[in-house]
């Protein structure tokens, strides 16, 4: 994990900084971080995994967010789409870039998150850099996993007649977002602390649901994380399907599982149903499952300790998935997702 040069400060350099807070974090290959490299060794008959993703202060989460809880974020977002692929950790390569208002507090929170992150998720740090950022912090995550060779479980796949299944709950993050934000959204009154806490420790703290990769591998036809919003996502898992043929979906948001929390925010509220389905940061995992498969991808799901919804299923068509509503009404979703630009 090479650093590059600081000028100035009494504060440690980056090669302090490494050895100090993030070489105890290094596996085997890395050479406790003090090469420009590492090796990694992919077990015999797998392939490996490789995906990235960065969070920005200000945009992914808020730049006072406990230091630990933004790094086991930026790890879990990242983890999360290595478990959608079917593939299990095997090492990370970390990029932080730091603002000039950066402490050593900071980061040694940072460090023990980073590590917690590790021990819950699997996998070592093997390196990245260290860099002076011009704005706000910038962290990524380059994550490598493994699959036992051609297995990988891809976004595109899915066919029509496939049942569409959701892992853990829905919109708790997206509405945990809400409630950091100041002030809080209005319906945060008709909540008591524990529901609060409950939807921020959502928003804060990603759960990679690794335990069913190889479920994912055995029964489904394609995967993806949900991190953009279920609906967002879901249009994207049903683009340029098998032979081009044209795909949508029909979703009945009377089975969409929700927490009891976002439940109760709900009945208070109505009005944050479109946020539940396109507010994003859930990190689970959306699939599409040939329907003499669903009951064995729910059942070995429910064995593993991660529970799995059916929400639709995969259509014939070309436009947006359609959430209809216990009315029998299409709820009206907007863009669908989170976007950057």
């Amino acid at each position: 994990m090479a650093g590059s040069r600081r000028p100035g400060g009494p504060r440690p350099d980056e090669d302090g900084l490494i050895a100090r807070y993030f070489a105890p974090l290094a596996g085997p290959g890395a050479d406790g971080l003090r090469d420009d490299a590492a090796t990694l060794i992919p077990s015999p008959g797998c392939d490996l995994v490789l995906t990235a993703d960065a969070i920005v202060a200000g945009v992914h989460y808020f730049p006072d967010d406990p230091p630990d809880s933004i790094a086991r974020k930026a790890l879990g977002v990242n983890v999360s789409d290595l478990a959608a692929k079917g593939a299990s950790p095997r090492g990370y390569l970390l990029t932080l870039a730091l603002p000039d208002d950066w402490s050593e507090d900071w980061l040694s929170g940072f460090a023990a998150g980073l590590g917690a992150g590790l021990a819950a998720f699997g996998g070592t740090l093997l390196g990245g850099d260290t860099v002076r950022a011009a704005g706000p912090a910038v962290i990524g995550v380059t994550a490598i996993g493994e699959v036992p060779r051609g297995a990988m479980v891809r976004r595109l796949g899915a066919q029509i007649g496939d049942r569409l299944c959701v892992s853990g709950t829905i919109g708790d993050a997206a509405l945990g977002l809400h409630l950091r934000k100041a002030p809080p959204a209005t319906w945060a009154e008709a909540l008591d602390a524990s529901d609060r806490a409950a939807l921020i420790d959502r928003y804060w703290h990603p759960r990679p649901r690794i335990a069913l990769a190889p479920v994912l591998r055995a029964h489904a036809r394609a995967a993806m994380d949900v991190s953009d919003g279920l609906a967002g996502d879901l249009a994207k898992m049903l683009k340029g399907g098998p032979d081009e043929q044209g795909l949508s979906a029909e979703i009945d948001l009377t089975a969409l599982p929700l927490s009891e929390a976002a439940a109760r925010a709900l009945a208070a509220a109505p009005a944050v149903l479109p946020t539940i389905v396109t507010g994003g940061d859930d990190y689970e995992i959306l699939c599409a499952v040939a329907p003499e498969r669903l009951n064995a991808l729910l059942a070995e799901a429910e064995a593993v300790g991660v529970p799995l919804t059916c929400i639709g299923a995969v259509t014939a068509g070309q436009g947006a998935p359609v959430f209809r509503q216990a009315s029998g009404r299409v709820l009206s979703i907007g863009t669908g997702s989170f976007r950057h630009f």
